[in-house]
């Protein structure tokens, strides 16, 4: 097997009698439709680490018309949890808002199911877009249509996804109340502090966690004055963004960790991890020529959504501390060895 055609589902399941269950579900959302069928089940190749997603299509009978629709199934986690707060419905609704207010490319929502006796959990069914995902596994910079790609086209696919995220900043977060946080940390960077906090103390149950707890502390002392409202999408990367073949994005993806904790928390991931990846000091040795720079990408961003990127330092360091927060989970669960305190304290800066 290719390291293309790896699977990183969290969890699979048998397609054939998956498939038989959701023909028998779709009779109940298809009034009136006659031989409903569900075919070419697949789970998406390279990518996807927390939820299991299965893509497929569906097809029926409605008097004499026949219908077509790509769709794609996404489960709510059972036993391999990544996040200790699973908005699972949460995310269902913010993509339903962005579909219907049409500010951000998102895959339209379809149908929400909250009875778990039917596939095991709660599920939702979503529109299938074609296009292609620079995948993590294999690194879309090592190889594969992205590394292919001329500086030209690279740089197409790097505004697209940038001017997808300044959108994002553009949806009034008064239509999203319902993904506020708890009392005394509704939104802002309290809200996503709150939940970095918390998940702190979940990894504790397993093990100590001093190196995080000193880094909060520094994080802390060094609390940023500017704040600025916004929709966090929660994962912002390319790696979670669809583009066709003009290099322009299709859909903005994986939108399970949702919150209004402000704008300043997307554009700090994305720069990030747009540097792990393929900036010139790339953790895979692979610069993308093309690909515009942390400053370039600054500017193009305050300049689309009208919001200043001031104190994004912060925000780039706390990133540093989520991403650890989550490797440090997804280890456990997969049973690997937790990073060494030196190589911690290094990448959050903690001495």
């Amino acid at each position: 097997m290719a390291l293309s055609d790896v699977i990183v589902a969290p969890e699979t399941r048998d397609l054939v009698e998956l498939a038989r269950r959701l023909e028998q579900w779709l009779s109940s959302r298809l009034p009136g439709a006659t031989n409903i069928r569900v075919t070419d089940l697949a789970y998406p190749r390279g990518a996807g680490q927390s939820h299991e997603t299965v893509l497929f299509d569906a097809s029926w009978n409605h008097g004499r018309r026949a219908h077509t629709q790509g769709c794609v199934v996404r489960i709510k986690p059972r036993s391999f949890t990544v996040f200790p707060d699973t908005l699972f419905e949460e995310q269902y609704r913010v993509m339903k808002r962005l579909a219907e207010g049409g500010e951000v490319r998102v895959a339209r929502p379809l149908w929400f199911e909250e009875d778990a006796a039917i596939l095991g959990n709660p599920f939702f069914v979503m529109e299938k877009k074609q296009g292609r995902v620079p995948v993590s596994i294999p690194p879309y910079a090592r190889e594969g249509w992205l590394r292919d790609a001329s500086p030209e086209q690279r740089r197409t696919l790097w505004r697209s996804a940038v001017e997808q995220l300044a959108a994002i900043q553009r949806v009034p977060v008064a239509e999203l109340g319902f993904l506020k946080g708890p009392a005394g940390a509704e939104q802002g960077l309290a809200q996503e502090w709150d939940k970095y906090v918390r998940f702190t103390e979940w990894l504790e149950e397993v093990a100590p966690q001093p190196v995080l707890r000193d880094a909060l502390e520094l994080l802390r002392a060094q609390w940023p004055a500017h704040d600025p409202e916004g929709l966090v999408w929660g994962d912002a990367r390319i790696g979670n963004m669809m583009f066709d073949h003009d290099f322009n994005v299709v859909a903005v993806m994986d939108w399970e960790q949702p919150s209004l904790g402000g704008a300043l928390h997307d554009l700090a991931w994305f720069c990030t991890l747009a540097e792990t990846m393929h900036g010139p000091n790339s953790t895979y040795g692979a610069h993308l020529e093309g690909m515009g720079s942390r400053e370039e990408t600054i500017a193009l961003w305050e300049a689309l959504c009208g919001k200043s990127a001031a104190g994004l330092e912060w925000y780039e360091l706390f990133t540093h501390f989520k991403m650890t927060c989550t490797g440090i989970r997804l280890g456990h669960l997969r049973g690997q060895p937790m990073m060494d305190e030196p190589t911690m304290r290094k990448r959050l800066r903690v001495a």
